[in-house]
């Protein structure tokens, strides 16, 4: 599926604890070239439990004035829209992802609990079953490491590969890109794949700071260590990118444990990664 030319980055928010997930997907939505579209659903029944029926409803419209104020503040002159939708959280965004460029949502506390996580938080429905690349934000802000990727050899991996290049370009970061090799692969010839592959995608970015690094061990666990250190981990929902409701166990253990928000790449064919107001890569400013 290719999003549309002018597809918006789409935030979900519910309430105040949400609006760090405002902050990066103003700068995601800035770095790419696109609007950013504020979403907040709107729970009747909630509302006619409470108090006032009222009271529910202007908190709705005030959360989402401090978020496109927010947005603002981030990324003067960004384009911003905001909605009200009435309707079920997760079935509203799984059809919204169709036609957005990207989706950020909160991880509902995940990274970092030690707890099970439910299948139906939101963020993993998502992940699964969205019909774009899905950013999951963390209420901690990251360091100011790499951009990880994680390649598998697969042709989802590589697509997660070019979201990578582009964030990593645009953020002026460096790239480290990660293959987790099988017992009994060659590792040379496995790191000359993954050296290849960048080099491919790199230049089409100019030049991006890269590190290739090939590792034994289990590949979830391999990520979320090396998560630790990067301001963004990035990861195709599936090596090989099934049908909706399927999420590999890589993503998912990205998703529940890594401490950096973390972009699940899905739903992408050709589409362009940047629009026609995206602000220019900063290490190719004169």
């Amino acid at each position: 599926m290719a999003a549309p030319a002018d597809a918006a980055v789409l935030v979900a928010i519910g309430s105040d604890l949400d609006l760090p997930v405002v902050e990066q997907a103003a700068q995601e939505a800035a770095g790419h070239g696109r609007a950013l579209h504020v979403l907040h659903t709107f729970d009747w029944h909630a509302a006619f439990a409470a108090d006032s029926v009222a009271a529910p409803r202007d908190r709705a419209e005030e959360l989402l004035t401090r978020a496109a104020q927010l947005a603002h503040q981030t990324e003067p002159g960004l384009t911003v829209g905001s909605e009200i939708v009435e309707s079920a959280l997760l079935a509203t965004l799984i059809r919204r992802s169709e036609t957005a460029f990207l989706l950020a949502v909160g991880d509902s506390g995940m990274a970092g609990s030690g707890q099970c996580v439910p299948a139906e938080t939101p963020a993993v429905q998502l992940a699964a079953r969205a019909g774009c690349p899905l950013l999951v934000a963390r209420r901690e802000p990251p360091p100011q490491g790499p951009v990880l990727v994680g390649v598998d050899g697969s042709p989802s991996s590589h697509l997660a590969l070019q979201w990578a290049v582009e964030c990593a370009s645009r953020r002026d970061a460096r790239l480290l890109a990660l293959r987790v090799a099988e017992q009994d692969e060659d590792t040379d010839a496995v790191a000359e794949q993954l050296n290849e592959a960048v080099a491919r995608h790199t230049g089409r970015n100019g030049p991006v700071p890269t590190e290739c690094r090939v590792v034994r061990g289990d590949p979830g666990q391999v990520l979320i260590d090396t998560s630790r250190t990067s301001q963004l981990a990035v990861v195709a929902a599936r090596g090989d990118e099934p049908g909706r409701a399927m999420l590999g166990a890589v993503a998912q253990s990205l998703l529940y444990h890594s401490p950096a928000p973390v972009v699940v790449v899905r739903g992408l064919s050709e589409t362009p990664l940047t629009g026609p107001d995206a602000r220019p890569a900063r290490n190719q400013r004169p």
